[in-house]
């Protein structure tokens, strides 16, 4: 092993100095908006001071230059010390730092990628981890580049399950170009953490987890600098640097003291705190971050065509969950920054077809989905991949926060969800997502794909893999006819009239499985004269609004959404929403109601009364109203 390049007494000075400006610009940022987490950046200031200004390796001019090492600030509440830095570094000026959380600037309180130099964004606690694990990931197995992650995690949010997560995923795959350093400061917002200041018990848990894992004064830069050098020597583990800190340190009465989280210094008092610590400020020495090696490939994940038309003929029998799994795999060939993850149920979603065919851009991330979306978004940041997230839909609304948060990160990532609605059957109410549309409705700037033929899931597939924004794939376990061609085409936000004629009395909407028990009720009730139209949305956001007004116009006014989700937040409360000003339309909705139970399918969708028959007998309701 190398011998450790100790700084001399000038650099281990200047990196102290920064430290102190950190906190000077963090309480004078806070103290101009009245609000903000000074004493939490305070307990951070050394370890931002080292990373910064000694450890990390990037070029201040370009924050996001696909080599440099990553800082992911998980507690992101002491956003104005990650903000003090770039000040440091000249890319934020001092007018900027003073508009803290004011609505002109983007200085926000907790980092967005609104910022350059923010990658994810974080506030929502225990996160940040799980996100840096996604960049060390695709920097070690993808890029193999040598950039390295830093995550800054605070001792109050790995009370969060998602951190364990998240160091579970890390030591499973070896990520030794991952560093978490916890901010062991003993104070969390209402009071003290549960183990306080026991940073051997931080050791002995990290340890456990299969970290490398150091001890270390957190107000010590020359003892920082020494550790961070000591873990870029280790291989196949990742670093942990357990720091002991003191919240609020360096401000008298204050520094350990309990209820001054989230508090500004007062007024009255900011002037001379500040004149405290700038006393102790020795030099004006700015030290020049290392410029880092610059050895990720070139890639390019824009513009992905179909090479070929879907192989499937009308009449194939073929469940959208298998097609997507088949799709994935497809599109993996025509670009290899594709990748997928998965929740142990690669079996059941068919994303294993993916894994046998491009096994090296398969990332199993076993039972802990809110690892899995954040180890998705992670993969994501700077444009590095493609990523699909693949798992049962029920499982993914115990990811919401990390789904909502990755919609503030502005990530592109794209969700898969099988086994939707009560045509789950036999495995019952836990294993059937009856609330993922609403879920992802919520979820600003996300395409909700609901594909109802292996035809139009292919489509699905390509068109999420180069549309901006989140995706999710609804898809469904019974096998069910294909009926488009191979040549149809399919756009985002452009619904699909499957069947129709000049004397359509009512436009049926149904999507999944609920289309093809629509077009079943269509072609019963033509044998009694009764003809009806049938509408494929395809997307349920963006929805085809036009289509389904003028078709609706067409059939007088005569509406029947049908659904297997439950009533709020899906399919029929969108289409409302969409011709509410239309005062001549007028919609029934089949949904499910009530919590299902186990049964064949075929028993649950009559139960629950959207099966072909009981949109046969909503039809005759509604021509008899």
């Amino acid at each position: 092993m190398a011998a450790y390049p100790k700084p001399d007494a000038g650099t281990l000075q200047a990196l102290r100095d920064s430290a102190n400006r950190l906190r000077v610009q963090s309480i004078r940022a806070t103290c101009a908006c009245s609000s903000g987490h000074p004493t939490s950046c305070c307990s951070a200031a050394e370890i931002v001071s080292v990373l910064f200004f000694r450890t990390m390796r990037y070029k201040p001019a370009d924050p996001r230059h696909p080599d440099n090492d990553r800082f992911v600030l998980s507690k992101g509440h002491a956003a104005p010390v990650l903000y003090a830095a770039w000040a440091e570094l000249g890319d934020i000026s001092q007018s900027d730092l003073l508009s803290l959380r004011k609505i002109h600037c983007n200085l926000e309180g907790h980092p967005t990628p609104r910022l350059s130099f923010v990658d994810v964004a974080t506030g929502s606690l225990g996160q940040g981890l799980g996100a840096a694990c996604g960049m060390a990931y695709t920097g070690k197995y993808f890029d193999r580049a040598s950039y390295r992650v830093f995550c800054l995690v605070g001792d109050g949010e790995s009370s969060e399950g998602s951190v364990w997560e998240a160091l579970a995923f890390a030591s499973h795959y070896g990520l030794d170009n991952l560093v978490a350093v916890f901010d062991v400061n003993r104070l969390g917002q209402s009071g003290s953490t549960p183990l306080e200041h026991c940073t051997d018990v931080y050791q002995s848990r990290c340890e456990a987890f299969g970290w490398n894992t150091y001890l270390v004064d957190g107000h010590d830069v020359e003892a920082l600098c020494q550790v961070f050098w000591q873990a870029a020597q280790v291989k196949n583990k990742p670093t942990a640097v357990i720091a002991k800190t003191f919240k609020g340190r360096g401000i008298p009465n204050i520094e350990d003291a309990e209820n001054w989280h989230g508090k500004p210094m007062p007024k009255e008092r900011a002037d001379a705190i500040i004149k405290l610590i700038e006393s102790q400020i020795q030099t004006n020495r700015n030290l020049i971050p290392q410029a880092p090696v610059e050895d990720s490939p070139q890639i390019n994940i824009t513009n992905i065509k179909m090479t070929s038309l879907p192989a499937y003929k009308v009449g194939d029998k073929i469940a959208t969950e298998k097609a997507c799994g088949l799709a994935l795999a497809r599109l993996g060939h025509i670009n290899d920054r594709v990748v997928v993850l998965d929740g142990d149920t690669k079996n059941s979603t068919f994303s294993e077809i993916f894994k046998k065919e491009h096994p090296e851009r398969f990332i199993e991330c076993f039972i802990a989905e809110q690892n899995m979306v954040s180890v998705a978004v992670g993969c994501t940041t700077r444009g590095r991949t493609i990523a699909f997230a693949s798992t049962l839909a029920a499982f993914l609304t115990r990811a919401f926060d990390q789904i909502r948060m990755g919609a503030i990160s502005q990530t592109n990532i794209n969700l898969i969800g099988s086994h939707c609605g009560v045509c789950v059957g036999e495995d019952g109410p836990s294993q059937m997502a009856l609330e993922d549309i609403a879920m992802f409705r919520s979820i600003p700037n996300c395409t909700i794909f609901y594909p109802s033929d292996a035809i139009a899931t292919e489509h699905a597939v390509f068109l999420a893999a180069n549309t901006r924004g989140m995706c999710f794939i609804r898809t469904s376990q019974p096998e069910t006819a294909v009926i488009y061609n191979s040549q149809e085409m399919f756009q985002i936000g452009q619904a699909k009239v499957v069947r129709q004629g000049v004397n359509d009395k009512v436009t049926v909407i149904g999507a999944g499985v609920t289309l093809h028990e629509a077009l079943r009720a269509a072609a019963d009730l033509s044998q009694e004269g009764i003809s009806i139209r049938v509408i494929d949305p395809f997307t349920i956001k963006p929805l085809d609004t036009d289509t389904i007004i003028s078709n609706a116009k067409a059939t007088g006014g005569r509406i029947i959404t049908v659904e297997d989700h439950y009533r709020e937040g899906g399919i029929g409360e969108a289409i409302c929403a969409a011709v509410s000003r239309e005062p001549a339309i007028l919609i029934r909705h089949l949904a499910v109601s009530g919590v299902p139970q186990s049964g064949t399918p075929s028993q649950l969708l009559d139960m629950f009364g959207i099966s072909a028959r009981h949109i046969i007998a909503a039809v005759k309701r509604t021509l008899m109203n």
